[in-house]
């Protein structure tokens, strides 16, 4: 179902509460993003004619995960708070303003596809510190203080291995690598941290803001949880995220040296290698076994999909990119 057009009105009384005048409102435009979550950009005007570039983040109106974008909202305010770069949030909708379950905030200029930032002219003087921004960042997030966070779920390798495990069977479709894998990450666990951290749970190239001065915002903390911090890094470095340009470990655009040196400088503390290797080795099969479940989405007619169906195609990709790992390849 398409999603209908936040009303300016509504935008514009949101605003206005936001940017302490009175605006009005000009260009609504949906940006791209997930089915379940929408993301509009529009100007707020002043009567002097000055511009706010904002963006509304919202599920649908009487969407039942309403609590997620309020801890979406407290995430962004946190990460900021400890000097992550993320978008400055503006306000927290409530019923009353008309708009659905969601929040207001600064639009950061920038480019976030990732095959311009792999591939286009204009990046090649930054793409070399990609990968130290991303581990300086990701030290950050790590080092967020717990009590400035709002109820998050720990979600270690432990409690991943039987979600996704539980989630694979129920497809009740053979998938010998993907078992095979489960038994390696369950053998092969990393002790639980004896106090878990911020995880953003999708650090990746995606979901940066990339700029001419490098990375200036993180996006889309929805996945966000606690536990071993070691999994973002892991994530970043999974083949899919490479966009092509697998040579590079770190998100098609760097190598693993520079990026845990720099969150070692940050963090206080070295990463093992081998340690991001089995993050990768999970991160490899969680999203395999997601493109399965996008796949039955569109085959049970849940939503029919072109998209989803060419995710259903790359679960072979995957299963081999995982078997690689646990053959000790990156």
């Amino acid at each position: 179902m398409a999603a209908s057009n936040p009303a300016p009105d509504a935008l514009a009384r949101v605003a206005s509460r936001a940017l302490r005048t009175d605006v009005s409102v000009e260009g609504v435009s949906r940006l791209s993003g997930g089915a379940s979550r929408e993301t509009w950009s529009f100007d707020a005007v002043t009567g002097d004619g000055r511009r706010h570039a904002l963006v509304l983040r919202r599920d649908p109106a009487r969407h039942v995960g309403a609590s997620d974008r309020s801890t979406e909202y407290r995430l962004l305010v946190a990460a900021r708070d400890a000097g992550v770069p993320v978008p400055r949030v503006r306000a927290l909708l409530d019923e009353a303003d008309g708009l659905g379950s969601g929040f207001m905030m600064d639009l950061v200029d920038g480019e976030t596809i990732p095959r311009r930032i792999l591939r286009d002219e204009a990046f090649e003087p930054v793409r070399p510190m990609l990968a130290r921004q991303c581990g300086e960042i990701a030290a950050r997030v790590h080092a967020v203080p717990l009590g400035a966070l709002p109820a998050l779920p720990v979600q270690g390798a432990a409690e991943q291995i039987e979600q996704y495990r539980s989630l694979l069977d129920a497809f009740g479709e053979p998938h010998p690598a993907f078992e095979l894998g489960l038994r390696w990450l369950s053998e092969h666990a990393p002790p639980a941290p004896d106090t878990p951290t911020l995880v953003h749970g999708d650090f990746r190239n995606g979901n940066f803001v990339v700029g001419p001065d490098g990375i200036r915002a993180v996006l889309d903390w929805e996945l966000s949880h606690l536990g071993d911090p070691v999994e973002d890094l892991g994530w970043l470095c999974v083949k899919s995220w490479r966009f092509g340009n697998t040579r590079h470990v770190v998100g098609g655009f760097g190598d693993l040296d520079d990026l845990l040196d720099a969150y070692a400088a940050v963090a206080g503390h070295a990463v093992d290698p081998e340690h991001v290797r089995y993050w990768v080795a999970f991160g490899t099969l969680k999203w395999g076994v997601i493109c399965i479940a996008q796949a039955f989405t569109h085959l049970s007619g849940t939503v029919r999909s072109v998209e989803l169906a060419t995710l259903g195609r790359r679960v072979a990709e995957m299963e081999w990119d995982l078997l690689d790992v646990l053959d000790g390849g990156w």
